[in-house]
């Protein structure tokens, strides 16, 4: 097996403003309703406990014919984030895994990606987190016979997502309300907003990151300096106490 960590770093997600959906605050363990079938289902079986274990979140498992065969995990923490770091990290942990697992017999390649912009929707909290950008649903099975949906994510209501599609009614929106476990795939679609939305939320990441890289480095250098908080001792103590 050959293992390969190459990514493109999401930028999706980032500080939440008031009001906003936080993904900091979804479950490392809520489930993918959304899956791939066969071999792909397979590895994700393997896969998904290791990610649980190092604090990602599976999004999807894609087995192509890309450079002779390659497996492509497609993995997040829970606040939608994923650095060339934690492909690195997430390679060294599967890579051994699927070397003992061995779900392909022959040798092919192991790519370790985050979800991107166009991102794939498998669970329920990602059909909140992007509501009010476009998607596009295919069905796997049909409702009232039609099979492919595209409009504005509103929400979820309970295991259903609300969807405007861009088509109207007589009346006015038209709404559809799929079943999440029904779809055979759903994805964001490429837009200026999405673009813009993505691009705020990076920002908004990179400078969380500063500032706690920034934080560490300062309790690193209290640590070399023996600057830690310690007790009074029992004397000045007591010497306070008389001058209150």
């Amino acid at each position: 097996m050959v293992s390969d960590d190459s990514m493109t770093q999401d930028t999706t997600q980032g500080t939440v403003q008031d009001g906003e959906h936080d993904p900091r605050q979804e479950r490392l363990d809520e489930p993918r309703l959304v899956a791939e079938p066969g071999l792909s289902a397979r590895i994700a079986a393997i896969a998904d406990p290791v990610l649980q274990s190092l604090g990602y979140r599976l999004v999807r498992i894609k087995v192509s014919a890309m450079d002779g065969l390659t497996v492509q995990v497609m993995a997040e923490r829970p606040d939608g984030l994923m650095a060339i770091e934690d492909c690195e990290a997430v390679s060294r942990a599967l890579s051994p895994v699927f070397d003992v697992a061995d779900p392909i017999e022959k040798q092919y390649r192991l790519e370790i990606s985050s979800p991107g912009i166009d991102r794939p929707l498998v669970r329920r909290s990602d059909f909140d987190r992007y509501a009010g950008h476009i998607a596009r649903i295919e069905m796997a099975v049909p409702v009232e016979g039609r099979k492919r949906f595209r409009g504005t994510l509103i929400g979820s209501e309970g295991d259903r997502a609300r969807v405007r599609l861009e088509e109207t009614a007589k009346d006015g929106a038209l709404d559809a309300l799929l079943r999440i476990e029904d779809m055979a795939e759903a994805r964001l679609v490429l837009t200026d907003a999405l673009v813009a939305d993505a691009l705020k939320r990076g920002k908004a990441a990179e400078r969380d990151s500063r500032a706690a890289r920034s934080a560490a480095r300062r309790r690193e250098k209290n640590s070399k300096h023996g600057k830690t908080s310690q007790p009074a001792p029992q004397n000045e103590r007591d010497a306070q106490h008389e001058g209150d």
